[in-house]
């Protein structure tokens, strides 16, 4: 098998730990921009001395920067960007479309991959990510083999798929659960994990816990698939799980039975689970960490300490050994495109003893401690002769310390500086309204409505005979492979009958509306939190989009790029589930698709499913923010869910009215700051 093993690295022991037990590559974050902020990471000065021990050694490094960022942010995310340039890493990891904008104009020669905080999960998506510059895509995590292995066919694309370690409830990218009830923003490196806490579905505790991934198994079919780079997850983990899962990839790979007990003794949550590939979704993939899931780690850390105490010689080179009489002692080491050279002293003729050939070859040899594998040795020896094994290790540790500084210079990128897209004045226009619902029985219009926003499967031909000129039709936030023509096709002939646009949630959405020749309306999934971002998503035709609810109302005042709007109120969507935390033993049997799960302080949070596609988790309590003067965006939402037609209007007037509400409500993130 060919296919990268690509190892997380959070601080400088796990870096020793995947490079000296065999990873391909590594993937690492700075002290800012990335997804694992607590993460020890690596300054700009440690970071040039990671990315020249990995190259020595012939492993990669990929620099996560993949978190979403506000525009003030922008000035020291260049900084961050030109340490990155400097250190001669060979990708960047990337979320936030400002991010790929700045490394396409200031730093082309920098490979892009697309985090699987971008949401990909299908050819459409990966195809618009191409588009934008990325080489590679890390895929969803929830997505089938068969799912897999069809993007592939569709796309020449680099296709990186998780095969070990934790695994988030929520898709990535689409979970904003840690930031608005303790506004620690997963989608800023800083998720607090509340998934983990104990939320009880009808049937069962922790039922947003899921079990660990381990795909181990699945190698030969995923390399059949096409995939290029196999990811570990955990840049939170400690070094020696770090070691266990990358010798448990080479292994699986080299086609031996990896050591799955002690790969679950040093970290699982009730054992592993492959739910996704298989595409059996069910109970079966939740799980804890239990109290007997830590004890098994402390029967293993020593020995999996020992796998990465020393050098692990990996990389193989030849050398070429030269000894005659009266001229200095040679030798030549190459690992075919670096070439080193080390002279020693004239040898001495042989009195009492003679070096043989096998003797010199056995001391030349000798690369313990090296990161270093010798595969041929050419000898050059001429008899008679007594080479001290003194000279032989001093002439050999100089010619491989000269071949190993030769592999580690690192050639930085070149730097241009960016032209930056800052935030605007403060605004100060009073937003135009625009309402959305789950379902054609909520549906009404209003006066001041401009747009009326409808799941795509809700619109029939009565509906838009009647509200045409109004309506946007609003596509899944999840979209499988193997959807995609029935949905073009509906968009299509919803064309004919009248629609005029169509509302994005993922990147891929963005190709299907423009296929069917839509306008393209952009909706909060697409995570915009600055300027640069929106001028991105204007430049691949977007006409407007509502902004992350992250967002600071300050910050959307002053936003601009292309028309914005927020979410003035609604039963926000904090979670997208493939797998549906309601689902028992008897699937979905008996589920009404609006159910609850109660956390531990006995707060009911509704899950709302989508036509068996996928699910979503809705906060407890609705945001409203119509006595809040929210005016310097273009328009404001009302994101109706649950709601019956009646309580709709009555949140619709009294938003308009910017009357005080009459529930419990919050204001989310727009009034304070966003960690």
């Amino acid at each position: 098998m060919s296919m990268e093993i690509l190892a997380p690295v959070g601080g400088e022991e796990q870096l020793l730990a995947a490079v000296r037990t065999g990873a391909n590559a590594v993937y690492l974050g700075t002290k800012a921009f990335n997804a694992r902020r607590n993460a020890s990471n690596f300054d700009g000065e440690g970071l040039r001395r990671a990315v020249a021990f990995c190259h020595g050694r012939g492993v990669r490094v990929h620099v996560t920067c993949n978190t979403l960022l506000t525009d003030p942010e922008l000035p020291a995310l260049t900084d961050t960007l030109r340490e990155i340039a400097a250190s001669g890493a060979d990708a960047v990891i990337v979320q936030d479309l400002a991010v790929a904008a700045l490394l396409r104009e200031c730093c082309p020669s920098l490979p892009l991959h697309a985090s699987t905080q971008m949401t990909i999960h299908n050819a459409a998506g990966a195809r618009v990510a191409k588009e934008l510059g990325f080489s590679r895509v890390v895929l969803a995590r929830e997505l089938t083999l068969e799912e897999i292995a069809a993007i592939r066919r569709e796309v020449d694309v680099e296709l990186e798929v998780f095969v070990h370690g934790a695994l988030c409830m929520s898709v990535s990218g689409q979970c904003w659960l840690s930031a608005m009830l303790g506004g620690r923003s997963g989608n800023r490196g800083l998720c607090a994990q509340p998934c983990r806490l104990n939320f009880r579905s009808k049937e069962r505790d922790y039922a947003l816990s899921l079990k660990d991934l381990s795909a181990l198994s699945w190698l030969p079919q995923l390399e059949k698939a096409g995939v290029a780079s196999l990811k570990i997850e955990g840049r939170m983990k400690r070094p020696e799980y770090v070691a266990a899962a990358v010798t448990a990839c080479r292994k699986a790979i080299a086609g031996e039975e990896p050591d799955m007990e002690t790969l679950r003794a040093v970290f699982s949550r009730s054992g592993f689970t492959d739910g996704y590939l298989r595409g059996e979704r069910g109970p079966e993939m939740f799980g804890v960490r239990r109290k007997e899931d830590v004890e098994a780690a402390a029967g293993v850390l020593k020995e999996l300490a020992g796998l990465y105490r020393a050098e692990t010689p990996l990389v193989p080179v030849r050398m070429a050994f030269e000894a005659r009489p009266g001229e200095p002692l040679r030798l030549t080491v190459t690992d075919g495109l670096h070439v080193a050279a080390a002279k020693g002293e004239p040898p001495q003729a042989a009195q009492s003893r003679l070096t043989e050939a096998e003797q010199a070859r056995k001391s030349l040899e000798k690369t313990g401690g090296t990161p270093f594998n010798v595969t041929e040795t050419a000898l050059d020896l001429a008899p008679g002769l007594y080479l001290p094994a003194a000279s032989l290790n001093a002439l050999r540790r100089e010619a491989l310390d000269k071949l190993l500084a030769a592999r580690e210079h690192t050639e930085p990128h070149p730097f241009a500086e960016p032209t930056l897209s800052q935030e605007g004045p403060r605004r100060d226009v009073s937003p135009a309204l625009r309402l959305r619902f789950e379902t054609a029985a909520q549906l009404f219009d209003h006066p001041a409505a401009e747009q009326l926003y409808l799941p795509v499967e809700e619109i029939d031909e009565g509906i838009l005979k009647q509200y045409a000129r109004k309506l946007t039709a609003e596509l899944p936030r999840f979209l499988p492979e193997g959807e995609r023509e029935a949905l073009l096709a509906r968009l299509l002939r919803l064309k004919e009958l009248g629609l005029r646009a169509a509302c994005a949630s993922t990147l891929g959405d963005i190709e299907l509306i423009r296929g069917a020749g839509l306008t393209v309306r952009g909706g909060f999934s697409l995570n915009i939190l600055n300027s640069a971002a929106a001028a991105e998503y204007a430049r691949l035709g977007l006409a407007d989009a509502v902004l992350s609810f992250e967002i600071g109302m300050e910050r959307a005042r002053r936003l601009r790029g292309l028309p914005t709007g927020l979410i003035g109120y609604g039963f926000l969507p904090l979670m997208l589930f493939r797998a549906c935390p309601m689902k028992g033993k008897r699937g979905c049997g008996g589920c009404t698709g609006r159910e609850k799960l109660r956390d531990r302080t006995g707060t009911d949070f509704t899950v709302l499913c989508r036509r068996k596609r996928y699910a979503v988790l809705l906060n407890s309590l609705p945001l409203y923010i119509g006595d809040k003067e929210p005016r310097g965006v273009d328009f404001t939402v009302l994101y109706f869910t649950t709601e019956d037609r009646e309580r709709a209007r009555r949140v619709t007037e009294d938003y308009l009215a910017a009357a005080p509400p009459d529930f419990k409500r919050t204001n989310g993130l727009y009034f304070r700051e966003l960690l």
